[in-house]
């Protein structure tokens, strides 16, 4: 197994976010790798918690990721946070983005859930993506 790619999974996976124009036309410098101090702006995403298991094969070290890209609005509806996590997917599908160490043989949607958050003023809609990365 290793867990080298990670770094680099998660540089690559910001870097394609932050690139992909639909998405930031909706939510602009609001893409977080870590939540900034202070008052957070009303529509937002933010990569959050991986998981990652070995997925090495018999010529290269390996892992398979589990990771999350959360959406979190104040809106009283949930239209703004699924249009930025369809915007979000859209930004992730396609051909996997090159890793400045190993290579990402894919990507791929896994699941997603929406829900109510705090009092239920707020909405969050975490997707979940699945990746498989080797060292070569």
């Amino acid at each position: 197994m290793s867990y080298a790619m990670a770094e680099a999974l998660q540089a690559a996976i910001y870097a394609r976010l932050t690139a992909h124009a639909p998405l930031t036309e909706l939510l602009g410098a609001a893409i977080y790798d870590a939540l900034p101090a202070g008052p957070l702006p009303p529509l937002y995403a933010v990569l959050g918690a991986e998981k990652a298991r070995d997925a090495s094969s018999g010529t290269a070290a390996g892992a398979a990721h589990e990771f999350t890209v959360s959406v979190v609005s104040d809106a009283a509806g949930f239209r703004a946070a699924k249009q930025a996590a369809a915007a979000i997917s859209d930004a992730l599908s396609g051909p996997p983005p090159a890793l400045s160490r190993g290579r990402l043989v894919g990507l791929w949607f896994a699941r997603a859930r929406a829900r109510r958050t705090g009092s239920g003023d707020a909405r969050r809609v975490d997707l979940v993506f699945r990746a498989l990365s080797e060292d070569v």
